[in-house]
């Protein structure tokens, strides 16, 4: 976070209710006794049920703090209370200890202030992460401030930074070195200390996700002080705290591997199942970069393929059957139809239905507003997303761009998701297990009539030698297929947000029954969530420990961390460090 994506926030007061008048000194009779109890007691019920009306019926504003439904929650806060959340808003905590440290002696300083005191203090990146990973109440550390590129080798294609540059910070700052990012992620905010912590990928079957560009890291901790570590330097610590989700130490410097700049061609275009099947080999064998984006309720399969210019033909001529215009048009007409249906009025500059603010939204500010008109409504998000289905089919074409430019993706508003990762067998000889997951999962979807948008989002990386990665493998051309699910927030009016959520877990929970035993499925570390019920929180515990080193984490964390200031909620139900070995 920088300075200003910490809020703090002040709930006004109710005046205090006027004193109970004095009591009589006289007996009244028992008529009148009984009379002003039960007119009493009318007053109480008048005050309880109006009470609760106001409350459900209130329309809370947009930039409203706090909407969770817990009666009286009016009390002023403290000052110094400040309200952190996720971007998504899906999470969120209060805390009085938000530290930003400005040089790697004030982070030092810090983290062995805070374990003498034995204060929780958890490594936060940039609050991008859908499920909070690294919130905490007690306490958290941002090094928002610790953002600069301190070594470039152009020769060896390797930068030092501090971890808390951000992604496009880091990509704009080593430009000039004709140097970039071997991949990224879908969005260029992250901080390189999260990005990497947590497993974060982009999608290519050759590429592995970004942790594996990882070459030494410096790593502030309160047992060993500041540690430096690599495949040479104490390896096994090295690989294990690549991926090490904050809780081994504070992730101060990075050294990254990087690539030449070169730009790339983006092809976009629209096919099916059948032939997808029938091509899928190819296309993850032959492109540097290959997704597929899949419409719910179509037969629709939107491939996007990212390759190198090639020298000799340079790009592609090509000219598009549709300008962008026409290819959004016929979704700014649904959402307008929809509007006229709920006799909803648009403002517009002549006062007509033409709605000229519509024709100024992206497409994905488009998919929100209609999703926001009936967001659980089966039949409306299967018309929204046929609309989909048509706009990616007149938005076939090419792209050109640097690598940080082509490689990115709009991921729309805010948002609930889920992602798992699978293995896929190899790149010579793939399992086609990642488009059955598909099949069983459409068919899911169709079968439980679940209003389910689009897209539904599958990338592939190869393996990572960190053990904490949900791609971890020893097997060297393994492949995994990363597959995402989602459900949008379109509106802040808490309990259609709550509706949402209670219809996105459930789909969710659908899918991990259905689905992640079957095909070795584990979640992302950014989008796991934590159950609240005990038996599925061991369940859960349990599944974890069969796919990853928990034993050799938890030892790790109570070597470097013995007085645990780096855990919070989400690291204890997830890791209990009762159970290291």
């Amino acid at each position: 976070f920088a300075a200003n994506n910490v809020e703090s926030s002040l709930s006004p007061a109710l005046n205090p209710p006027p004193p109970p008048p004095p009591f009589s000194t006289s007996s009244p009779a028992p008529a009148s006794s009984e009379a002003e109890l039960r007119r009493y007691l009318g007053y109480t019920a008048l005050v309880l049920f109006c009470g609760a009306a106001t409350y459900f019926s209130f329309p809370f504003s947009e930039n409203a703090k706090h909407k969770k439904a817990q009666l009286f929650r009016y009390a002023p806060l403290p000052e110094d209370l400040h309200t952190v959340s996720n971007w998504s808003g899906t999470h969120e905590v209060q805390t009085r200890n938000f530290h930003q440290p400005e040089t790697l002696e004030e982070l030092e300083k810090l983290m062995k202030d805070a374990d003498e005191k034995k204060a929780r203090i958890r490594p936060v990146g940039s609050g991008l992460s859908p499920n909070g990973i690294g919130l905490s109440r007690a306490g958290m550390v941002n090094l928002g401030l610790m953002d600069k590129v301190l070594q470039v080798d152009k020769e060896k294609k390797t930068v030092r930074v501090q971890a808390g540059i951000r992604v496009q910070q880091l990509v704009d700052g080593i430009k000039e070195y004709g140097l970039t990012l071997q991949n990224f992620a879908s969005i260029r905010e992250q901080q390189i200390g999260g990005i990497i912590q947590v497993g974060a990928h982009g999608t290519g079957a050759r590429l592995p996700p970004i942790d594996e560009q990882v070459i030494s890291m410096k790593l502030v901790t309160p047992a060993k002080g500041t540690i430096e570590i690599s495949k040479d330097k104490e390896p096994d610590l090295f690989y294990l705290a690549r991926c090490g989700l904050g809780g081994l130490g504070v992730v101060a410097e990075v050294t990254l591997q990087c690539v030449e700049r070169q730009e790339l061609v983006e092809h976009t275009y629209v096919t099916d199942m059948k032939d997808l099947k029938k091509n899928h080999k190819k296309l993850l064998s032959e492109n540097k970069h290959v997704k597929y984006l899949y419409i719910p309720y179509t037969d629709a399969v939107v491939v996007v393929t990212c390759n190198p210019i090639s020298k000799w033909r340079g790009p592609p001529k090509f000219t598009p059957k549709y300008t962008k215009d026409e290819a959004i048009q016929h979704v700014r007409d649904l959402y307008k139809e929809c509007l006229q249906k709920l006799r909803v009025a648009v403002t517009c500059r002549n006062g007509k239905i033409t709605a000229s603010l519509v024709d100024e939204l992206s497409f994905t500010e488009l998919r929100d507003k209609l999703i926001d008109l009936d967001p659980l409504n089966k039949n409306h998000i299967v018309r929204i997303n046929r609309a989909e289905a048509e706009f990616w089919r007149k938005s076939e074409g090419y792209r050109v761009g640097w690598s940080d430019e082509i490689l990115g993706f709009d991921c729309g508003g805010q948002q609930w998701v889920s992602e798992t990762c699978f293995p896929a067998g190899s790149l010579s000889k793939p399992s086609m297990k990642d488009l059955e997951y598909i099949e069983d999962l459409k068919q899911l979807i169709e079968k439980r009539r679940i209003p389910a948008p689009a897209p539904i989002e599958q990338r592939w990386t190869a393996r990572s030698r960190s053990h904490m990665s949900p791609a971890s493998s020893s097997t060297e051309d393994e492949i995994f297929s990363w597959v995402g699910i989602i459900m949008y927030l379109p509106t802040m009016d808490g309990r259609q947000r709550k509706d949402i959520t209670d219809e996105f877990f459930h789909y969710r929970r659908l899918t991990q029954t259905e689905l992640w035993d079957k095909y070795s499925a584990y979640e992302h570390w950014a989008k796991i969530e934590v159950p609240r019920d005990k038996e599925e929180q061991a369940a859960l515990q349990a599944r974890l420990r069969e796919r990853f080193p928990v034993d050799a984490y938890n030892t790790a964390r109570k070597e470097l961390d013995p007085n645990r200031i780096f855990a919070n909620n989400k690291l204890e139900k997830l890791f209990p460090l009762s159970q290291a070995a």
